[in-house]
């Protein structure tokens, strides 16, 4: 036979459950709430993918105040980047740009 176990009676005592039991049903009705819908994206983001990339931390750092020091989005750097890549390998220019500097 199984020794009685003090921290267990304390939790039993208290509402909890011991591994290994079942929780007693409570008399009261469970309440159940829907699960939060999925927000709609932005409509800025609408038909766009996300692109992800990881780099050192001083990378993103430099890439952020260069985008400072320009007054512009780390997006719109990024964009530029990409079109350059895009033209040295003699393709379209597709990335999206917010501002022409």
């Amino acid at each position: 036979m199984k020794k009685p176990n003090a921290l267990g009676s304390a939790l039993r005592n208290s509402g909890a459950s011991v591994a290994g039991e079942v929780a007693p049903e409570s008399s009261s009705p469970s309440i159940i709430t829907p699960a939060p819908r999925p927000q709609a994206a932005p409509a800025v983001r609408r038909g766009t993918k996300a692109i992800t990339v990881h780099f050192p931390e001083n990378v993103r750092r430099q890439l952020k105040s260069l985008a400072a020091e320009e007054g512009r989005s780390m997006e719109d750097m990024v964009a530029e980047a990409l079109n350059l890549l895009f033209a040295r390998h003699r393709k379209p220019e597709l990335a999206p740009r917010k501002s022409n500097n």
